[in-house]
Formats: structure tokens, sequence, C-alpha cells
């Protein structure tokens, strides 16, 4: 029975890994740049409550993907199934429009158990970046004429991850102090499409021809992190947690498939009229860069038992994100807009920690608010101005316990701002759900 529930479980995850890499997504503008629009880490409700909080949080009953050294905490005869869904309702605005759209999606989905008392590990997959945009904008041409310009892109980039987490002091007692590692395999797959059309409308075609430029961008790449966590009791009844996390620089290479071609519409039908790129039979196919850069996550938690937690994350890097170059002598969009500079993350969350022993089921639901600043989420470049796009949010949530304790049903609401209406501004309010389902598979049972 516990062979086919696992069996179940991995065929759950293979699942997850084609459907989130196919979610429909919010039309954003944002995402047509780079590899897409990233929610990390806030499409964990368990993190999003708490304002992003993720380097020093560890569960028995929850996974945390951030830092892999939380695995460890994993109790030695269980199993943990955990799974989040979000709902997004987002507003674009600018000086003179508005536009709502709203979507739903799995957010994540991922399994942990032991192989030792001492080594837990991790298996799970989560979308990492989004691309889902539309958008026509009308200019005039001389000698006569308009031409509508249409912009469009969809696909996204999923990542499968393989952690392991290591006890290599405490092994999980309360009353001594812990020391945690771990590390993730994360593997990247997903496609990326985007296209620009030019429709003119001037009935002479002497000087203008309807076009297309258009190109798709594969990525399977592998990264890795590192984790730490560090658990140190105070008195009898505080605990000092500190975490830290590494993604070391990483310099990948990805596939892109490139077509620039002019063309002539008939009955509705579209017929390819001349091919300028690829030319004079060269390959449509080349290589690209992708670059993840060195990024430091640091965070500090103070917990008294059954009553408060305070925590604080850092996350520092030289840019946001990944960084993709095209690698063409000819560029199929032109020089991108976005600017890679230093990126820096702040998080504050603040807990009213349940006591499961408590006979009221009201006391024992635990209660988070949180708060996050990202300066430097991204960057860009507009008719000769500097944007520099900060995200700042706020958030509330709770945990609600499940059979005895063991298990929990996060509830987290949200409300994040990026930008400025004087180039763009999103606004987007989330409603998250995920289970922790923790069941105790390895135990071995004794009859007299």
């Amino acid at each position: 029975m516990k062979k086919t529930r696992t069996y179940i479980l991995l065929i759950l995850i293979a699942t997850a890994c084609s459907s989130i890499s196919a979610q429909n997504g919010i039309n954003s503008p944002f995402s047509q740049y780079g590899i897409g629009y990233s929610n990390l880490p806030y499409n964990m409700p368990a993190a999003s409550a708490l304002g992003g909080v993720v380097y020093s949080r560890s569960a028995f009953n929850s996974i945390n993907p951030f830092n892999p050294a939380s695995y460890a905490a994993i109790g030695k005869e269980t199993f943990v199934f955990d799974m989040g869904l979000s709902i997004d309702m987002t507003t674009l605005r600018d000086k003179n429009n508005s536009l709502f759209d709203a979507d739903g999606d799995l957010g994540y989905l991922s399994i942990a158990f032991p192989l030792s008392k001492w080594w837990k590990t991790s298996l799970g997959v989560m979308p990492l970046s989004d691309v889902n945009y539309q958008s026509t904008q009308t200019s005039t041409v001389n000698p006569g004429g308009e031409v509508k310009t249409k912009y469009e892109g969809n696909g996204g980039v999923a990542q499968f991850f393989w952690g392991h987490g290591f006890n290599i002091l405490g092994n999980n007692q309360p009353s001594k102090p812990q020391l945690r590692a771990g590390f993730n395999l994360n593997y990247l797959y997903g496609s990326l499409t985007r296209a620009v059309t030019y429709d003119f409308t001037a009935s002479d075609t002497t000087y203008f021809m309807d076009s297309r430029r258009q190109k798709d961008t594969y990525i399977r790449n592998l990264t890795f992190d590192l984790g730490l966590q560090y658990e140190q009791p105070i008195a009898e009844k505080y605990h000092l947690n500190v975490g830290l996390n590494f993604k070391p620089h990483r310099s990948m290479t990805v596939k892109d498939n490139a077509l620039v071609y002019t063309f002539v519409t008939n009955a509705a039908t579209e017929f390819m009229r001349d091919t300028i790129f690829p030319a004079n039979g060269s390959d449509s196919e080349f290589e690209s860069q992708l670059e993840q850069p060195f990024t430091t996550g640091i965070g500090l938690s103070f917990q008294r038992d059954n009553m408060w937690l305070v925590a604080l994350d850092a996350t520092f890097a030289p840019w946001s994100g990944l960084k993709y170059t095209e690698s063409t002598d000819v560029s199929i969009f032109g020089q991108s807009p976005l600017r890679y500079d230093a990126s820096q993350r702040y998080a504050l969350g603040l807990q009213l920690l349940g006591d499961k022993n408590a006979a009221s089921y009201f006391r024992r639901i635990t209660f988070s608010v949180g708060g996050h600043y990202e300066n430097g989420r991204m960057q860009l470049l507009s008719n000769g101005t500097d944007y520099k796009l900060d995200e700042w949010g706020i958030a509330l949530g709770c945990s609600l316990p499940m059979r005895k304790g063991r298990s929990v049903l996060n509830i987290s609401a949200s409300y994040s701002s990026m930008g400025t209406t004087d180039l763009l501004r999103r606004d987007v309010f989330s409603i998250g759900i995920s289970v922790g389902s923790c069941e105790s598979w390895f135990v071995k049972r004794k009859f007299n």
C-alpha cells in the first residue's frame, strides 16, 4: 500500500511538471523581457503570509525549497506531501488607462521523506517564470498610412528540484543546538515564444510590407544552490534561528530558433513572401546565453515557544533573476531595454504561534503577517529614461492544524505593487492555499 501511494505521488509530480510549464498566466507586459516574470518566493502561501521570509524557516510538516537545509527538520518516520494553489487578480495602470485580469495557477508540488535518521530528501516542481503578454501599438508612417505593431508572447520556465538535507548537530531535539546543511539540484525546463507583427494599412506596398519577427527559446539547464540553518536554544522558552542560502554564479547555454519574414494576406489566409532571417541558407537555430548571478540570502528569526516568532530576510544579487543574452549577428528584436543592475530584497514577518496542546481549536491556529520590499526588481530604459521599478507588498495568513496537528492547511492573502504610472504600474492581490500533509509511513508496527 505504501509503495502504491509513493507511485501515485510521483505520477502527480510528473503530471505537474507539464501542467506548471503550460499555465495560462496573466497578461503582463513586464514578462516580455529576459525569460519572463518570476513570482518566487511568493508562490508558497506559508512564505507569502510572512512577507516572503524563507531562509530561517523549517517545519516537520511542510517543505521549504528556498533553503534546502530545512529538509533535515522532517521527522525520521514521516512522509510529507506539500501542494499550493494561488489566485492572482492583477491591475495594470498608466496615466490614462487601466486593465484588470485574473488567473488561478498551481503554485508548487513537492514531497519529502527520510533516507536515514540524519539524511532527508525532497522532490518537487514549481514555476520559475511566466511569459504571457499581448498588446498593439498604432503609428503613422510616410509616405502615408498607418502601421499596427502587435507584440505577443507566451510560455514559461519551470523548475524541478531534488534536494537533500542533513542533520549535522542536534538531530531535531528542541533542547539542543541544531545545525543543518543541504543542497538542491535544479533542472530548468520550458519554452518561450515571442513575436512582433507589423501590419501596414496603406494600400501602396512599394515601400512597406507586412512582416513578422518570431523567436522560440528552449531552456534545458541545471543549477544548484546550498543552504545552512543553525538553531540555538536560549534559556528554556526561546530559540534563535539563522539561515543562509547561496546560489553560485552559473553561465548556461540555451537554444533559440528565429524567423523574420514578410507576408501577404489574402482572404484571411497568410502567405509567406520573403525570408529575411535566416538568409543565404544559414541556420535558423543558434545558441544564446543564460546567466545566474551569485546570490546570497540571509535570514534571522527569534521565537518564543508556543507564543510568537519574528523573522527577517535579506537577499543580495548583482542583478534580479536570470540574465538572457541573445547571441546572433542580426538582432531579432533589437536591443533589449532591460538593465541588469544590483538587486536587494528585504522581508519581515511576525507570527502568533498556535499551541498544539491547547484544548481550544482556535488557540491551535497560527496567525502570520508580513511585508517585503525589493529594490531593483526590474530596470528598464524607455524613451531615453531609466526606470528603476521597485516592488513592495504586504500579506497576512493563517495555518490551520489538521489530523491532530501533524498536517496543516495554510491560507494567505497578499497585495503587491511594482512600477510607476509614468511607465506602467502592476498591482496584484493574491489568495493562496496550500496543504502540508504529514503521514507516518515508516513506522515498524510491533505486535505482542
